[in-house]
């Protein structure tokens, strides 16, 4: 494993067990949403979600703007935000 991989993987178990009462804004979770995506499957597939399903309809429309980023980039991007949130 790489060692980007192994510090995206780190910094994932760190968010999934991070204690504390951080609440991050609504932009952040779909930046943080999109970038893990993006890393993980690349580019945005299937069919967008209806009008009504707004929730799901921001997740994709926030993984979509990232169309064209490696996964290299999104995992570094995703390693530098959260290493910046902790600061």
């Amino acid at each position: 494993m790489s060692d980007l991989k192994q510090q995206f993987e780190d910094t994932l178990n760190y968010v999934k067990t991070a204690e504390g009462d951080f609440q991050p804004s609504n932009e952040l979770k779909l930046k943080m949403y999109a970038l893990f995506k993006q890393a993980s499957d690349g580019d945005v597939t299937g069919k967008k979600p209806g009008m009504m399903d707004f929730v799901g309809r921001a997740k994709y429309q926030a993984w979509e703007e990232l169309k064209g980023m490696s996964a290299d980039e999104a995992m570094q991007e995703y390693i530098t935000t959260i290493e910046n949130l902790k600061a």
